[in-house]
């Protein structure tokens, strides 16, 4: 399950996906849940548009007080038509595209955690690209209108290199990487069950895989635990001994 990655950059939006820039606010470089980040759809003409959502299918700040909140980043293919979160936005095909550079997946090789990124070649160099994704629209008080987004993924566990990841014992999943000749079609297709045919898992020696840097706000807590830090005295002998 992904849960950060790190969105495309601003110049990409129109040089790499062809899309109309609606977005109009900068994002942050790693995405996180809640977090706003550029999704793309079609318009009325059919044109490739980005704009700004909020990276979980119901942000935090639409959920009731009291409610207990569960992670809605991440939809499983499996349920997408059936679950409450996705299952209205699913069939009534509001698919989008999620652009990014690459996305990070915890990898117990070593025996713990270590954080790695993921992301794809083309042509031998790595490349910006697009995931599947679902959204939704939501009515502001003010008349305005905001969005939110989920990614998509997939059963893994026969995938060479996205089987690596995850916990032992747990189920491996993939977000979906759609190849580039499919992004109109994603955007375009009106059927569920036709947009379930777009759903499989992307080529292993078309995808770069390497062990990441901590995300920076982890790294600002490791700094400040070690500036916190106080060295032990030397504690003296009981004996008189240096």
């Amino acid at each position: 399950m992904c849960v950060n990655y790190t969105p495309t950059r601003r110049d990409q939006i129109s040089t790499k996906f062809s899309a109309l820039d609606q977005t109009g606010e900068e994002w942050r470089p790693e995405t996180w849940q809640d977090y706003q980040a550029p999704f793309i759809t079609h318009d009325e003409l059919r044109r490739r548009r980005a704009r700004l959502g909020a990276y979980s299918m119901i942000p935090k700040n639409k959920i009731a007080p009291g409610v207990k909140r569960f992670s809605t980043m991440n939809a499983r293919a499996e349920t997408i038509g059936e679950l409450t979160s996705y299952a209205k936005a699913w069939r009534s095909t509001q698919l989008c595209l999620i652009p990014m550079q690459n996305f990070f997946e915890p990898n117990y090789e070593g025996g713990k955690a270590e954080r790695w990124q993921i992301g794809v070649t083309d042509g031998g160099e790595r490349a910006d690209f697009a995931v599947a994704g679902l959204y939704r629209t939501w009515e502001e008080a003010n008349g305005q209108s905001s969005f939110s987004f989920t990614q998509i993924t997939i059963n893994a566990d026969q995938h060479p290199l996205m089987n690596r990841f995850q916990q032992p014992g747990d189920e491996k999943r993939s977000l979906v990487i759609l190849p580039e000749e499919d992004y109109d079609e994603w955007l375009a297709c009106r059927n569920p069950e036709i947009a379930r045919a777009f759903l499989q898992l992307y080529p292993p020696h078309k995808m770069w895989a390497q062990a990441a840097a901590l995300p920076p706000r982890k790294q600002a807590e490791q700094k400040a635990r070690e500036s916190t830090m106080v060295a032990m005295p030397k504690q003296a002998s009981l004996f008189g001994d240096d």
